[in-house]
Protein backbone atom coordinates (compact mmCIF):
# COMPACT_ATOMS: atom_id res chain seq x y z
CA UNK A 1 0.00 0.00 0.00
CA UNK A 2 1.14 3.54 -0.68
CA UNK A 3 -0.48 6.71 0.65
CA UNK A 4 0.14 10.43 0.24
CA UNK A 5 -2.25 12.42 2.40
CA UNK A 6 -2.58 15.80 4.13
CA UNK A 7 -2.24 14.11 7.51
CA UNK A 8 0.87 12.17 6.57
CA UNK A 9 2.77 10.55 3.73
CA UNK A 10 3.63 6.88 4.15
CA UNK A 11 1.77 4.21 6.08
CA UNK A 12 3.42 4.89 9.44
CA UNK A 13 2.70 8.61 9.59
CA UNK A 14 -0.75 8.23 8.02
CA UNK A 15 -1.79 5.70 10.67
CA UNK A 16 -0.23 7.62 13.56
CA UNK A 17 -2.24 10.73 12.74
CA UNK A 18 -5.48 8.76 12.22
CA UNK A 19 -5.21 7.12 15.63
CA UNK A 20 -4.28 10.43 17.27
CA UNK A 21 -7.11 12.27 15.51
CA UNK A 22 -4.52 14.75 14.30
CA UNK A 23 -5.94 16.83 11.45
CA UNK A 24 -4.05 17.59 8.25
CA UNK A 25 -6.29 20.59 7.44
CA UNK A 26 -4.77 24.07 7.36
CA UNK A 27 -4.75 27.42 5.55
CA UNK A 28 -4.32 27.14 1.77
CA UNK A 29 -0.70 27.73 0.71
CA UNK A 30 -0.75 26.40 -2.87
CA UNK A 31 -2.22 29.72 -4.04
CA UNK A 32 -3.24 33.05 -2.54
CA UNK A 33 -6.71 32.39 -1.17
CA UNK A 34 -7.28 35.93 0.07
CA UNK A 35 -10.85 36.89 -0.74
CA UNK A 36 -12.03 33.28 -1.11
CA UNK A 37 -14.98 32.17 1.01
CA UNK A 38 -13.18 28.96 1.90
CA UNK A 39 -9.52 29.52 2.68
CA UNK A 40 -8.67 26.12 4.14
CA UNK A 41 -7.93 22.72 2.66
CA UNK A 42 -6.09 19.48 3.27
CA UNK A 43 -2.78 20.02 1.46
CA UNK A 44 -0.05 17.40 1.18
CA UNK A 45 3.02 18.75 2.92
CA UNK A 46 6.66 18.66 1.79
CA UNK A 47 5.97 16.71 -1.40
CA UNK A 48 8.70 16.73 -4.05
CA UNK A 49 7.95 14.75 -7.24
CA UNK A 50 11.67 14.46 -7.90
CA UNK A 51 11.94 12.10 -4.92
CA UNK A 52 10.36 9.41 -7.09
CA UNK A 53 10.42 10.71 -10.67
CA UNK A 54 13.14 11.21 -13.27
CA UNK A 55 13.80 14.95 -13.83
CA UNK A 56 13.94 14.26 -17.57
CA UNK A 57 10.20 13.48 -17.47
CA UNK A 58 9.62 17.16 -16.54
CA UNK A 59 7.30 16.28 -13.65
CA UNK A 60 6.77 19.96 -12.81
CA UNK A 61 4.62 20.16 -15.95
CA UNK A 62 2.47 17.19 -14.93
CA UNK A 63 -0.70 17.41 -12.93
CA UNK A 64 -0.13 17.30 -9.17
CA UNK A 65 -2.44 14.28 -8.89
CA UNK A 66 -0.34 12.48 -11.52
CA UNK A 67 2.76 13.14 -9.45
CA UNK A 68 0.97 11.77 -6.38
CA UNK A 69 -0.20 8.66 -8.21
CA UNK A 70 3.24 7.75 -9.48
CA UNK A 71 4.91 8.33 -6.10
CA UNK A 72 2.25 6.34 -4.22
CA UNK A 73 2.63 3.47 -6.71
CA UNK A 74 6.34 3.29 -6.00
CA UNK A 75 5.58 3.19 -2.26
CA UNK A 76 3.03 0.42 -2.78
CA UNK A 77 5.37 -1.71 -4.91
CA UNK A 78 8.08 -1.36 -2.28
CA UNK A 79 5.65 -2.27 0.51
CA UNK A 80 4.55 -5.31 -1.53
CA UNK A 81 8.21 -6.26 -2.08
CA UNK A 82 7.44 -6.62 -5.76
CA UNK A 83 9.40 -5.37 -8.75
CA UNK A 84 7.40 -5.96 -11.96
CA UNK A 85 10.59 -6.12 -14.01
CA UNK A 86 11.93 -8.93 -11.83
CA UNK A 87 8.77 -10.67 -10.64
CA UNK A 88 7.39 -13.36 -12.88
CA UNK A 89 3.95 -12.51 -14.23
CA UNK A 90 2.21 -14.86 -16.62
CA UNK A 91 -0.41 -12.24 -17.49
CA UNK A 92 -0.70 -8.56 -18.33
CA UNK A 93 -0.42 -6.27 -15.29
CA UNK A 94 -3.48 -3.95 -15.07
CA UNK A 95 -3.10 -0.38 -13.83
CA UNK A 96 -6.45 1.13 -12.82
CA UNK A 97 -6.51 4.63 -11.35
CA UNK A 98 -9.57 6.64 -10.32
CA UNK A 99 -9.70 10.42 -10.73
CA UNK A 100 -12.71 12.65 -10.23
CA UNK A 101 -11.72 15.32 -12.74
CA UNK A 102 -9.04 16.43 -15.15
CA UNK A 103 -5.92 18.19 -13.86
CA UNK A 104 -7.31 21.55 -12.73
CA UNK A 105 -3.81 22.86 -12.02
CA UNK A 106 -2.51 22.09 -15.52
CA UNK A 107 -5.62 23.51 -17.19
CA UNK A 108 -5.65 26.71 -15.11
CA UNK A 109 -1.92 27.28 -15.64
CA UNK A 110 -2.34 26.62 -19.36
CA UNK A 111 -5.11 29.19 -19.60
CA UNK A 112 -2.96 31.83 -17.87
CA UNK A 113 -0.09 30.95 -20.18
CA UNK A 114 -2.38 31.38 -23.18
CA UNK A 115 -3.40 34.82 -22.00
CA UNK A 116 0.16 35.89 -21.25
CA UNK A 117 2.05 34.37 -24.19
CA UNK A 118 -0.49 33.89 -26.94
CA UNK A 119 -1.82 30.89 -28.84
CA UNK A 120 1.44 30.19 -30.70
CA UNK A 121 3.52 29.57 -27.57
CA UNK A 122 1.51 27.04 -25.57
CA UNK A 123 3.54 24.07 -24.35
CA UNK A 124 2.65 20.94 -26.33
CA UNK A 125 2.78 18.85 -23.15
CA UNK A 126 -0.53 20.41 -22.10
CA UNK A 127 -2.35 17.90 -24.31
CA UNK A 128 -0.96 14.92 -22.43
CA UNK A 129 -0.70 16.34 -18.92
CA UNK A 130 -4.26 17.64 -18.57
CA UNK A 131 -5.93 14.38 -19.60
CA UNK A 132 -7.78 12.31 -16.95
CA UNK A 133 -5.85 9.20 -17.99
CA UNK A 134 -2.42 10.82 -17.53
CA UNK A 135 -1.78 9.21 -14.13
CA UNK A 136 -2.59 5.63 -15.17
CA UNK A 137 -0.65 6.01 -18.43
CA UNK A 138 2.49 7.30 -16.70
CA UNK A 139 2.47 4.45 -14.18
CA UNK A 140 1.91 1.84 -16.88
CA UNK A 141 4.53 3.27 -19.24
CA UNK A 142 7.23 3.22 -16.58
CA UNK A 143 6.65 -0.32 -15.29
CA UNK A 144 8.69 -1.93 -18.05
CA UNK A 145 6.30 -4.87 -18.47
CA UNK A 146 3.16 -5.67 -20.43
CA UNK A 147 0.38 -3.60 -18.93
CA UNK A 148 -3.18 -2.45 -19.41
CA UNK A 149 -3.93 1.10 -18.27
CA UNK A 150 -7.45 2.26 -17.45
CA UNK A 151 -8.97 5.29 -15.77
CA UNK A 152 -12.26 5.44 -13.89
CA UNK A 153 -14.00 8.72 -13.19
CA UNK A 154 -17.12 8.40 -11.03
CA UNK A 155 -16.68 11.40 -8.70
CA UNK A 156 -15.53 10.56 -5.16
CA UNK A 157 -16.24 6.88 -5.87
CA UNK A 158 -13.55 6.79 -8.56
CA UNK A 159 -10.75 5.37 -6.45
CA UNK A 160 -12.73 2.62 -4.73
CA UNK A 161 -14.41 1.79 -8.05
CA UNK A 162 -10.97 1.45 -9.67
CA UNK A 163 -9.91 -0.96 -6.93
CA UNK A 164 -13.14 -2.95 -7.28
CA UNK A 165 -12.64 -3.13 -11.05
CA UNK A 166 -9.09 -4.43 -10.66
CA UNK A 167 -10.18 -6.94 -8.01
CA UNK A 168 -12.87 -8.22 -10.38
CA UNK A 169 -10.27 -8.74 -13.10
CA UNK A 170 -8.22 -10.87 -10.73
CA UNK A 171 -11.26 -12.79 -9.51
CA UNK A 172 -12.28 -13.49 -13.11
CA UNK A 173 -8.85 -14.88 -13.91
CA UNK A 174 -7.84 -12.01 -16.20
CA UNK A 175 -4.88 -10.97 -14.04
CA UNK A 176 -2.70 -12.29 -11.21
CA UNK A 177 -1.74 -8.92 -9.82
CA UNK A 178 -2.95 -5.34 -10.33
CA UNK A 179 -2.10 -1.79 -9.35
CA UNK A 180 -5.14 0.26 -8.39
CA UNK A 181 -6.10 3.38 -6.48
CA UNK A 182 -7.25 6.95 -6.72
CA UNK A 183 -5.70 10.42 -6.83
CA UNK A 184 -6.93 13.99 -6.87
CA UNK A 185 -5.45 17.47 -6.42
CA UNK A 186 -8.35 19.97 -6.46
CA UNK A 187 -6.72 22.69 -4.35
CA UNK A 188 -6.59 25.26 -7.15
CA UNK A 189 -8.27 28.67 -7.44
CA UNK A 190 -11.01 27.65 -9.88
CA UNK A 191 -11.76 24.30 -8.20
CA UNK A 192 -11.90 25.74 -4.68
CA UNK A 193 -14.02 28.72 -5.71
CA UNK A 194 -16.45 26.39 -7.49
CA UNK A 195 -16.68 23.93 -4.61
CA UNK A 196 -17.22 26.74 -2.11
CA UNK A 197 -19.95 28.22 -4.31
CA UNK A 198 -21.65 24.81 -4.32
CA UNK A 199 -21.52 24.67 -0.52
CA UNK A 200 -19.09 21.75 -0.52
CA UNK A 201 -16.17 23.45 1.23
CA UNK A 202 -16.21 24.68 4.82
CA UNK A 203 -16.04 28.36 5.66
CA UNK A 204 -14.62 27.67 9.15
CA UNK A 205 -11.38 29.42 8.24
CA UNK A 206 -10.47 30.54 11.76
CA UNK A 207 -10.00 27.02 13.14
CA UNK A 208 -8.93 24.80 10.24
CA UNK A 209 -7.91 21.70 12.22
CA UNK A 210 -11.44 21.49 13.65
CA UNK A 211 -13.30 22.44 10.48
CA UNK A 212 -13.89 18.89 9.23
CA UNK A 213 -16.46 17.55 11.69
CA UNK A 214 -18.18 14.36 10.48
CA UNK A 215 -21.69 13.79 11.88
CA UNK A 216 -21.31 16.79 14.22
CA UNK A 217 -23.97 19.46 14.70
CA UNK A 218 -21.32 22.24 14.53
CA UNK A 219 -20.28 21.38 10.98
CA UNK A 220 -21.11 23.73 8.11
CA UNK A 221 -19.66 21.54 5.34
CA UNK A 222 -16.80 19.20 4.52
CA UNK A 223 -13.23 20.28 3.82
CA UNK A 224 -11.69 19.68 0.39
CA UNK A 225 -8.28 18.02 0.32
CA UNK A 226 -5.83 16.30 -2.01
CA UNK A 227 -3.80 13.13 -2.04
CA UNK A 228 -3.54 9.59 -3.31
CA UNK A 229 -3.89 6.00 -2.20
CA UNK A 230 -2.59 3.06 -4.25
CA UNK A 231 -2.77 -0.64 -3.42
CA UNK A 232 -1.28 -3.76 -4.95
CA UNK A 233 -4.00 -6.36 -5.43
CA UNK A 234 -3.01 -9.98 -5.86
CA UNK A 235 -4.53 -13.37 -6.46
CA UNK A 236 -4.45 -15.29 -3.17
CA UNK A 237 -2.53 -18.30 -4.49
CA UNK A 238 -0.03 -16.05 -6.26
CA UNK A 239 0.53 -14.08 -3.07
CA UNK A 240 1.03 -17.25 -1.02
CA UNK A 241 3.45 -18.66 -3.59
CA UNK A 242 5.75 -15.65 -3.41
CA UNK A 243 5.41 -15.25 0.36
CA UNK A 244 3.70 -11.88 0.18
CA UNK A 245 2.43 -10.07 3.25
CA UNK A 246 -1.37 -9.81 3.02
CA UNK A 247 -3.23 -7.05 4.85
CA UNK A 248 -6.79 -8.06 4.02
CA UNK A 249 -9.06 -9.71 1.48
CA UNK A 250 -11.71 -7.99 -0.64
CA UNK A 251 -14.74 -10.29 -0.50
CA UNK A 252 -17.61 -8.16 -1.78
CA UNK A 253 -18.24 -4.90 -3.59
CA UNK A 254 -21.09 -3.07 -5.30
CA UNK A 255 -21.80 0.24 -7.02
CA UNK A 256 -25.16 1.82 -7.78
CA UNK A 257 -26.69 5.24 -8.45
CA UNK A 258 -29.51 6.68 -6.36
CA UNK A 259 -32.79 5.88 -8.07
CA UNK A 260 -35.49 7.59 -5.98
CA UNK A 261 -35.33 11.42 -5.89
CA UNK A 262 -37.52 11.37 -2.79
CA UNK A 263 -35.17 9.01 -0.95
CA UNK A 264 -31.59 10.37 -1.05
CA UNK A 265 -28.90 7.72 -0.57
CA UNK A 266 -31.20 4.82 -1.47
CA UNK A 267 -28.38 3.74 -3.77
CA UNK A 268 -26.00 3.47 -0.80
CA UNK A 269 -28.49 1.28 1.02
CA UNK A 270 -28.54 -0.95 -2.06
CA UNK A 271 -24.73 -1.11 -2.36
CA UNK A 272 -24.34 -2.04 1.31
CA UNK A 273 -26.85 -4.86 0.95
CA UNK A 274 -25.32 -6.04 -2.35
CA UNK A 275 -21.73 -5.92 -1.07
CA UNK A 276 -22.75 -7.94 2.00
CA UNK A 277 -24.57 -10.46 -0.18
CA UNK A 278 -21.60 -10.75 -2.54
CA UNK A 279 -19.35 -11.40 0.43
CA UNK A 280 -21.79 -13.91 1.91
CA UNK A 281 -21.95 -11.92 5.14
CA UNK A 282 -24.79 -10.74 7.36
CA UNK A 283 -24.87 -7.43 9.21
CA UNK A 284 -23.99 -9.11 12.52
CA UNK A 285 -20.69 -10.24 11.00
CA UNK A 286 -19.56 -6.66 10.35
CA UNK A 287 -17.24 -5.42 13.10
CA UNK A 288 -16.72 -1.90 11.78
CA UNK A 289 -18.00 0.52 9.13
CA UNK A 290 -15.42 2.86 7.60
CA UNK A 291 -17.95 5.43 6.49
CA UNK A 292 -18.12 8.12 3.84
CA UNK A 293 -18.83 10.84 6.45
CA UNK A 294 -17.59 13.96 4.59
CA UNK A 295 -18.66 16.37 7.32
CA UNK A 296 -21.48 17.90 5.28
CA UNK A 297 -24.59 17.94 7.55
CA UNK A 298 -27.09 16.87 4.88
CA UNK A 299 -24.88 14.12 3.45
CA UNK A 300 -23.86 12.83 6.88
CA UNK A 301 -27.46 12.62 8.08
CA UNK A 302 -28.56 10.79 4.93
CA UNK A 303 -25.78 8.23 5.28
CA UNK A 304 -26.70 7.51 8.89
CA UNK A 305 -30.33 7.09 7.87
CA UNK A 306 -29.51 4.31 5.43
CA UNK A 307 -27.01 2.66 7.78
CA UNK A 308 -29.86 2.46 10.29
CA UNK A 309 -32.13 0.88 7.68
CA UNK A 310 -29.58 -1.82 6.94
CA UNK A 311 -28.27 -2.58 10.43
CA UNK A 312 -30.86 -1.68 13.05
CA UNK A 313 -33.55 -4.19 12.04
CA UNK A 314 -31.00 -6.78 13.15
CA UNK A 315 -30.37 -4.79 16.33
CA UNK A 316 -26.70 -4.36 15.46
CA UNK A 317 -25.24 -0.90 16.16
CA UNK A 318 -21.84 -1.54 14.61
CA UNK A 319 -19.09 1.02 15.35
CA UNK A 320 -18.78 3.65 12.61
CA UNK A 321 -15.98 6.12 12.04
CA UNK A 322 -15.03 8.59 9.33
CA UNK A 323 -11.37 9.41 8.74
CA UNK A 324 -12.28 12.70 7.01
CA UNK A 325 -12.00 14.65 10.24
CA UNK A 326 -8.27 14.09 9.78
CA UNK A 327 -7.84 13.73 6.01
CA UNK A 328 -10.52 16.07 4.72
CA UNK A 329 -12.26 14.94 1.53
CA UNK A 330 -9.64 14.04 -1.12
CA UNK A 331 -12.32 13.14 -3.67
CA UNK A 332 -11.16 10.13 -5.74
CA UNK A 333 -8.47 9.34 -3.18
CA UNK A 334 -11.04 9.01 -0.37
CA UNK A 335 -12.00 5.37 -0.98
CA UNK A 336 -8.41 4.12 -1.31
CA UNK A 337 -7.45 5.98 1.87
CA UNK A 338 -10.39 4.34 3.64
CA UNK A 339 -9.31 0.92 2.38
CA UNK A 340 -5.74 1.55 3.57
CA UNK A 341 -7.01 2.74 6.95
CA UNK A 342 -9.05 -0.48 7.26
CA UNK A 343 -6.01 -2.59 6.43
CA UNK A 344 -4.00 -0.81 9.12
CA UNK A 345 -6.93 -1.10 11.55
CA UNK A 346 -6.91 -4.87 11.00
CA UNK A 347 -3.15 -4.98 11.47
CA UNK A 348 -3.25 -3.01 14.74
CA UNK A 349 -6.63 -4.25 16.01
CA UNK A 350 -7.66 -0.64 16.42
CA UNK A 351 -10.57 1.44 15.10
CA UNK A 352 -9.48 5.01 14.29
CA UNK A 353 -11.72 7.66 15.84
CA UNK A 354 -14.01 10.14 14.12
CA UNK A 355 -11.94 13.25 14.78
CA UNK A 356 -13.73 16.45 15.84
CA UNK A 357 -16.99 14.62 16.49
CA UNK A 358 -18.50 15.93 19.75
CA UNK A 359 -22.25 16.46 19.48
CA UNK A 360 -24.16 14.40 16.91
CA UNK A 361 -26.44 15.92 14.34
CA UNK A 362 -30.13 15.39 15.10
CA UNK A 363 -30.99 11.90 13.94
CA UNK A 364 -27.31 10.91 13.80
CA UNK A 365 -27.01 9.37 17.25
CA UNK A 366 -24.67 6.41 16.75
CA UNK A 367 -21.43 4.89 18.00
CA UNK A 368 -19.01 7.08 16.01
CA UNK A 369 -15.90 6.07 18.02
CA UNK A 370 -15.49 9.68 19.07
CA UNK A 371 -12.75 11.03 21.30
CA UNK A 372 -10.09 8.38 20.90
CA UNK A 373 -9.19 5.23 19.01
CA UNK A 374 -10.66 1.94 20.21
CA UNK A 375 -9.04 -1.47 20.52
CA UNK A 376 -11.08 -4.16 18.77
CA UNK A 377 -10.50 -7.51 17.13
CA UNK A 378 -11.58 -6.81 13.57
CA UNK A 379 -12.44 -9.65 11.24
CA UNK A 380 -14.81 -8.02 8.76
CA UNK A 381 -15.42 -4.38 7.81
CA UNK A 382 -17.65 -2.43 5.43
CA UNK A 383 -16.43 0.63 3.48
CA UNK A 384 -18.88 3.24 2.13
CA UNK A 385 -18.10 5.93 -0.46
CA UNK A 386 -20.47 8.34 -2.19
CA UNK A 387 -19.89 10.64 -5.14
CA UNK A 388 -21.26 13.96 -6.31
CA UNK A 389 -24.26 13.25 -8.52
CA UNK A 390 -25.64 10.31 -6.56
CA UNK A 391 -23.16 7.49 -7.13
CA UNK A 392 -22.55 5.02 -4.30
CA UNK A 393 -20.02 2.26 -3.68
CA UNK A 394 -19.56 -0.22 -0.86
CA UNK A 395 -16.88 -2.81 -0.23
CA UNK A 396 -16.56 -5.64 2.30
CA UNK A 397 -13.04 -6.50 3.44
CA UNK A 398 -11.97 -9.32 5.75
CA UNK A 399 -9.00 -10.57 7.70
CA UNK A 400 -7.05 -12.96 5.49
CA UNK A 401 -7.79 -16.59 6.22
CA UNK A 402 -4.97 -18.77 7.53
CA UNK A 403 -2.62 -20.17 4.90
Amino acid sequence: MGVIAPNGTGLKEFWRSLVAGESGIGPITLFDATGFKSQIAGEVKDFDPLDSMNPQWKPQRMGRHTQFAYAATQMALKDADFDPKVGKLAMVLPVCIGVSSSAFDVIENGFHELQARGAQRINAGMVRNCQPQAAALLIAQQLGVETQASTISSACNSGIDAIASAATMIRNGDAELAIAGGADAPVTPLAMASLASAGLSSFANAEPTRASRPYDMSSDSGVISEGCGVVILEDFDHAVARGARMYLEITGCAAQMDSDPDDPFDGLEATMRLALANAGRGVREIDYICSYGPGHPVLDAAEVKVIRRVFLPEGHQVPVSSIKGVTGNPLAAAGPMQLISCALAFQHNTIPPTANHEFPLPGCEWDFVSGKARKALLKCALINVRGLGGGNSSMVVERVRAT
